[in-house]
């Protein structure tokens, strides 16, 4: 019976393999240079592989018709469809990407497939299928390892993204290649960039430790995002969206499409409102988008300004067991204007060139400007909590502000040959921030004091230099080289009283090296 098992099984290989052919080829640029480290992908049997050095692949596949995917950094993705009754010999040609340009404001702090790193890459048509005015948070909750949460319910306002358990503070974040994180609390405050994800092209999130970044240390993830690439051609939309709670979205977006075949003007302004899950937990935002590009075979020139002005109701604190227990959307708060009302505008300008087939440059400006307030009613309050400027015993109204300036410079040049990848960036941020308390109503004020005093006023400063060289090299077709170097110093300074009256004098400096180093090794091909 044995045998018999035996010589049956050998019997279906050998008719299986007999059906099976070869499909194989070379992927070459335009001039007929070689692609090595392409991604080549069957579409049907989703079987991929990477190039060799010489541009090669191959694969043994079914008769039948397939369609093969090829995909190359700063080429154009493209399909062929094929059809197998014999083995075959294709040769298939990349055309460079119009928008590669655009990817360099991104390449410094992105990872490839070449690099052992875990991340989720997202594009512009992926993040479309859910974009209904919920914030980036929200839209990356299916991702692996990512839970979001918003305080309101409705996932507009103050949400919160965690990946592998690592809260917003351990996640870096930056916009086109800037640092977006808060630099003293190093969170990221979604609630600034209303509606983002509709004027937003693609964006990758790295888990873990990730890759070398501009800005805040990433302990637990890396999201970095680019922004609307430059339009071929001239187009307009109009989006509204509704949901649950009184959530709409109202949104306006435009471009001019190429004039003159180099210069071109979009933007996008959104209306978002919610009166959220939470008991008069209203959000109310309003932002805007706006470039002006200029491009050329080998240059991009971007002035990109984007912000907006948000109004959310108190839902920050929670509810105990009891009171969840007895109305899950309570909102013991009452005071109407219980608000946080904050406006935060940027200003970036990008410069990409491109020297020559193997060698491009970067230099980033930005300038972010962030001022507001949280607006708060207190009871039977202690004087001496407000620097005895109410009686005691009085109630109060106050608020407490922030006004802040941030300054970044980022630089890359970026070396690439079929075999060799090597990165150099350096990025040089300084931030200003003042905050302070006022009192703008009180029951009993004390005397010498009046609407609008401070309470407190202290001062933050900090500045942030990082330099990192990243390399990946082929070593040969299965095994490739991954180092990643980066030096950071860092200078952190506070002046004044917090707003509990308590001295707040830091004048730190750290210095850190970061080194990491990985080997990819391919174990099989894709046969």
């Amino acid at each position: 019976m044995k045998k018999i098992t035996i010589f049956l099984f050998l019997f279906v290989s050998v008719l299986t393999n007999a059906q099976k052919v070869t499909v194989s080829g070379k992927i070459v640029n335009k001039n007929q240079e070689v692609l090595a480290g392409a991604t080549v992908l069957v579409k049907e049997t989703n079987q991929g592989i990477s190039t060799d050095l010489d541009g090669n692949f191959t694969f043994k596949l079914n008769k039948g018709s397939f369609t093969i995917q090829v995909s190359y950094i700063g080429f154009k993705t493209i399909e062929k469809s094929i059809f197998l009754d014999e083995d075959k010999v294709v040769t298939i040609i990349l055309e460079e990407d119009d928008n590669v340009l655009d990817e360099v404001l991104v390449s410094a702090v992105r990872a490839t497939s070449s690099i052992p790193i875990t991340y989720s890459n997202l594009n512009k048509k992926e993040l479309a299928k859910r974009n209904l005015g919920q914030d980036i948070p929200v839209l990356l909750n299916y991702l692996p390892s990512v839970i979001s949460s918003s305080d309101a319910g409705a996932g507009v306002g103050y949400t919160y993204l965690n990946v592998r358990g690592s809260n917003s503070e351990r996640i870096n974040v930056t916009i086109n290649g800037i640092p977006y994180n808060d630099p003293e609390s190093h969170g990221t405050f979604w609630v600034n960039l209303g509606d983002f994800a509709s004027s937003t092209e693609n964006l990758q999130l790295q888990r873990g430790v990730g890759t070398s970044t501009n800005g805040s240390g990433a302990f637990g993830a890396s999201l970095n995002i680019l922004t609307d690439a430059v339009s071929e051609h001239a187009g307009g939309e109009i989006s509204n969206s509704f949901g649950s709670y009184g959530t709409r979205k109202h949104t306006v977006k435009f471009t001019t499409g190429k004039i003159n075949e180099h210069l071109e003007v979009s933007g996008r302004f959104s209306n978002i409102h919610s009166d959220g899950y939470v008991d008069r937990a209203f959000t109310n935002l309003k932002s805007y988008f706006l470039q002006a590009s200029y491009k050329d075979e080998n240059t991009l020139i971007k002035a990109v300004s984007f912000g907006g002005a948000e109004r959310t109701y108190q839902a920050w604190y929670g509810l105990d067991p009891q009171q969840l227990e007895e109305d899950r959307r309570q909102n013991p708060y009452t005071y109407e204007n219980e608000v946080d009302d904050y406006k935060q505008n940027h200003y970036q300008l990008h410069w990409n060139e491109k020297l020559n087939n193997r060698w491009s440059t970067n230099l980033g400006l930005n300038y972010t400007k962030g001022a507001g307030f949280f607006e708060q009613y207190k009871t039977e309050e202690d004087a001496a909590d407000f620097n005895n400027l109410i009686e005691d015993g009085s109630d109060v109204i106050v608020r407490r502000w922030l006004d802040n300036n941030f300054y970044v410079l980022n630089a890359s040049a970026n070396y690439k040959t079929s075999k060799l990848d090597l990165m150099f960036n350096s990025s040089y941020s300084t931030y200003n921030g003042d905050h302070y308390g006022e009192v703008i109503w009180a029951r009993n004020f004390s005397e010498n004091s009046s609407v609008r005093d401070r309470y407190y006023y202290g001062n933050g400063k900090k500045t942030d230099l990082s330099i990192f060289a990243k390399a990946s090299y082929l070593l040969n077709d299965k095994l490739e080289f991954y180092g990643d170097l980066q030096l950071r110093k860092l200078n952190y300074k506070t002046s004044g009283i917090t707003s509990d009256l308590v001295n707040m004098l830091i004048d730190q400096s750290y210095s850190f090296f970061n080194p990491k180093f990985g080997l990819s090794f391919t174990l099989f091909g894709a046969e």
